[in-house]
C-alpha cells in the first residue's frame, strides 16, 4: 500500500497541532493557578542560546504550514510573529491548522518526487524530492519545536506527561 503525501502530513499535523494546543492550555492553566505572569512561561527557554517558548511555537507552526504549502502547491502564508500570550499562540496554532486543512488532498499528488529548494539566510537548501524534504527537514523540525515547547513548560513545573505530547 502506498501512502500519499497528504496522508503523511495533514493527519499528523492535525494531531500534533491539537496536542500542542492542549499543552498550551496546560501552560495557561498553570500560570493562572500559580499566579504567574504568563509571559514568564511564554518567554522561558531551556538554555540561554535557545529560542523562548513563543518562538518555538511559531517555528513549529511555520515548519508545518510551509511543508504543507510547498507540497500542496500553494503559497506559504505569512504571520507576523507577534504572539506573547498563550491565547495568541493557540490562535496561531488554530490558524495554521485551518490553513493546512484547506489544502485539497489532490494538490499533494506527485509532490513526493518534486524537488524543493528553500531560500535561507545562509544560502539555498535543496532537496531532490518532496519526500526527502518532508522526512528529513519539515517533519523533524516540526517535532523538534513542539518537543521543545513541551520541555520548556515541563521544566517550569507544568504537569505534562508523555501522553500530552503523543495525544490520543
Amino acid at each position: 500500500m502506498q501512502v500519499s503525501m497528504y496522508e503523511m502530513i495533514v493527519p499528523i499535523a492535525n494531531r500534533m497541532l491539537g496536542n500542542l494546543s492542549a499543552i498550551l492550555d496546560k501552560g495557561a492553566a498553570f500560570a493562572e493557578a500559580k499566579k504567574i505572569d504568563q509571559t514568564v512561561l511564554t518567554g522561558a527557554r531551556l538554555a540561554p542560546d535557545m529560542f523562548a517558548l513563543t518562538r518555538q511555537v511559531q517555528i513549529a507552526c511555520d515548519m508545518i504550514k510551509g511543508g504543507a504549502a510547498r507540497l500542496g502547491g500553494v503559497d506559504v502564508p505569512s504571520h507576523e510573529d507577534n504572539e506573547t500570550t498563550f491565547a495568541e499562540l493557540k490562535a496561531r496554532v488554530a490558524k495554521v491548522r485551518d490553513f493546512i486543512n484547506g489544502i485539497p488532498a489532490a494538490n499533494f499528488a506527485g509532490s513526493e518526487s518534486k524537488a524543493v529548494t528553500l531560500k535561507m539566510r545562509h544560502g539555498d537548501r535543496h532537496f531532490d524530492s518532496g519526500l526527502d524534504y518532508l522526512r528529513f527537514y519539515a517533519m523533524p523540525n516540526f517535532y523538534f519545536h513542539i518537543t521543545t515547547t513541551y520541555a520548556i513548560l515541563r521544566h517550569n513545573g507544568v504537569e505534562l506527561g508523555k501522553s500530552d505530547f503523543i495525544g490520543g
